[in-house]
C-alpha cells in the first residue's frame, strides 16, 4: 500500500529525499564512485552503507534516539540477525541497556510504505525472539509505539526516554 508523500524534497547530490517527521540533523553522506549517495558512515555500525530510502528513515532514527531521547549508540544494534523458524530475519533497531537486556525495538519502512497490519505482525513475529517492552513501527512521516507489560500491548503517546527505560 503507498503512502502519499510530501512535496517537499531534500537534495542530497543526485538523490532526492522527503523530509520526515523526525528532528532534522545533519547527515554525514558522501557520493560513491557509481554516483549515488552512501552514508558514510552510519552512526552505529560505522561503516559506509548505500542511501536508500529506508536508510534516510534509519539514520533519523538512530539520531533521533540517541540525541533526543539518550539511547546510547554504543548499545544499539542496527540489522540485528533473528531466525525465526530457520528463516533468517532482521531487526532494523534494537536498543539496550548495559547488561545487554533488549529495551527497544523499531522496525522501520521506507516513506512511501504505509504503517499496515502487516508492519506490525512483522515487529510482532521479532517480538517473540527479542522481547522488549518497547515496539516502534516508523515509516519516517508516521510512527506508533506500544509499551509490553508481559501479557499486553499498549499504545504510547510518547517514547519512554532511555533513563526511564534503564532505571
Amino acid at each position: 500500500m503507498a503512502q502519499e508523500l510530501p512535496t517537499a524534497r531534500i537534495q542530497l547530490g543526485p538523490c532526492t529525499y522527503v523530509p520526515l517527521n523526525l528532528p532534522p540533523f545533519e547527515l554525514k553522506w558522501q557520493m560513491s564512485s557509481d554516483g549515488k549517495g552512501v552514508v558514510s558512515p552510519c552512526l552505529v555500525r560505522k561503516k559506509t552503507v548505500a542511501l536508500e530510502p529506508e536508510e534516510w528513515v534509519r539514520q533519523h532514527w538512530l539520531h533521533y534516539l540517541s540525541s533526543d531521547l539518550g539511547y546510547p549508540l554504543s548499545l544499539t544494534s542496527v540489522e540485528l540477525p533473528l531466525d525465526l523458524n530457520g528463516q533468517a530475519q532482521f531487526a532494523d533497531v534494537v536498543c539496550h541497556n548495559p547488561d545487554g537486556q533488549a529495551l527497544l525495538m523499531v522496525e522501520l519502512k521506507r516513506p512511501d510504505v504505509a504503517l499496515s497490519r502487516a508492519v506490525l505482525d512483522q515487529i510482532l513475529r521479532y517480538h517473540l525472539k527479542v522481547r522488549t517492552p518497547l515496539l516502534v513501527i516508523s515509516n519516517g512521516l508516521h510512527h506508533q509505539g506500544y509499551r509490553f507489560n508481559g501479557t499486553q500491548f499498549t499504545l504510547l503517546d510518547s517514547i519512554p526516554r532511555y533513563e526511564e527505560m534503564n532505571a
